[in-house]
């Protein structure tokens, strides 16, 4: 981060003003608003929002500002120190200074250390690099501030008086960003999981994952858990962009770049009204209005093509089939308002209190799986997973699966 663009921040968060800010500074509103960008992306927080158009500042911002006046105040003596000595600081001045933060800090290193070597090798750059930014730092300030000895390097008189200003201006950067440091520790020590919607609270996904979090967090895991359910559809692209460590979904479509493993197999079963009276699925689905999974989930795909292969004259064709991917919705559908659907055995089993499970005429396989990451947090989380889910549903699989299948079930190990 560039001093000058700590200058503008600062200023834009006083003002409230981009466009302010940048005529009074007489710069692009563009390069404003990359400074802000910039402050918000090194403290990881959120200083400011659009609303109606007009920025607004946020609460966290009072903070930050008192966290700045000290390097405000440091700028406003580098400034004076620098040439720049008129009624108040040369705005334009300071808000166009070139110095990295970083750039200081290896000043601070090699007065300290008396030695450009030493210092570069403890700051693993090489000596030609950092002679060349120590060159450039006394161009920028007019000043010199090493004597070249034979011993090493020693400040000069004004090197002394540079070395009070930047380790001012250090300390207060340290103090602004240890905060966020700890911020983004708690977010890198997160491990973060997807599932598909699970059918409610009794599901074999809400216990497999209650089941994970207190196994977890029994065995006092430095990682925290956080967990969200999207669809398959959603959960694919979580993982691609990294907003997710491990993915529990009903199809591995799209995941060929990552690992993963099979957490069970099942079969397709329907799941109808309680009160209705149909013996064949055939007649269900002509009888009823489908409610099911989108075609985006290897769910709703399959059933899908199961439906419409079963009902080539179904009445109002697509006018009655309804695409929800919230699973709780469709068994509230299902059982409270007349309509029919789709699920695995395991999850259509514990919810057979409150539908009518329909095997059908034919065995359909489905199985579901479990994606991760490189993270070893989530190579470890998905051994815990896949034993859960192996525990937990294995007695309701081997209870109401068909005999005739019963060399097809397959749990991961």
């Amino acid at each position: 981060m560039h001093l000058g663009a700590l200058f503008i921040a600062s200023h834009v968060l006083t003002s409230g003003s981009v466009r302010e800010t940048a005529r009074r500074f007489q710069l692009s509103p563009s390069t404003v608003s990359t400074a802000i960008h910039n402050l918000e992306t090194e403290l990881a927080m959120t200083l400011t929002e659009r609303a109606s158009g007009e920025l607004a500042t946020l609460i966290a911002s009072g903070r930050v500002l008192e966290g700045l006046e000290p390097i405000m105040a440091a700028i406003g003596e580098l400034g004076q120190w620098a040439g720049h000595d008129g009624a108040g600081i040369d705005e334009a001045w300071a808000s166009r200074i070139p110095v990295k933060i970083v750039t200081m800090e290896r000043f601070l290193e090699v007065a300290d250390q008396g030695s450009i070597n030493r210092a570069a090798r403890r700051l693993r750059l090489g000596q030609p690099q950092l002679s060349l930014q120590l060159a450039n730092l006394e161009k920028f300030l007019r000043h010199r501030l090493f004597e070249r000895q034979a011993q090493g390097s020693v400040l000069t008189e004004e090197g002394r008086r540079a070395y009070q200003i930047f380790m001012a201006i250090s300390q207060a950067w340290n103090d602004l960003k240890s905060s966020a440091d700890e911020r983004y520790r708690r977010t890198a020590r997160s491990l973060r999981i997807g599932s598909i919607i699970p059918t409610g609270s009794e599901s074999w996904v809400a216990r497999c994952l209650g089941s994970l979090v207190s196994e977890w967090n029994a065995r006092r895991n430095n990682n925290a858990i956080s967990l969200v359910s999207m669809t398959a559809d959603d959960l694919r692209e979580a993982l691609k962009n990294g907003r997710i460590d491990i993915a529990i979904l009903d199809s591995v479509f799209g995941l060929e770049s990552f690992r993963h493993r099979k957490l069970l197999q099942t079969d397709m079963v329907v799941i109808a009204p309680p009160d209705s009276i149909e013996t064949s699925v055939a007649d269900l689905v002509a009888g009823h209005p489908i409610c099911m999974p989108s075609p985006r989930t290897g769910l709703g795909h399959a059933a899908m093509a199961f439906s419409y292969e079963r009902a080539p004259n179904r009445r109002r064709r697509g006018q009655d089939i309804t695409a929800a991917d919230s699973l709780p919705v469709i068994v509230d559908l299902v059982a409270n308002h007349g309509y029919v659907s789709f699920l695995g055995r395991v999850s259509a089993m514990p919810i057979a209190d409150k539908v009518r499970i329909v095997d059908l005429d034919e065995h359909l396989p489905m199985s579901y799986h479990v994606a991760f990451n490189h993270r070893k947090a989530a190579a470890d989380a998905c051994a815990v997973i896949i034993e859960v889910a192996a525990r937990i549903t294995s007695e309701t699989v081997v209870r109401t699966i068909r005999p005739t299948d019963a060399g097809a079930r397959e749990t991961a190990a």
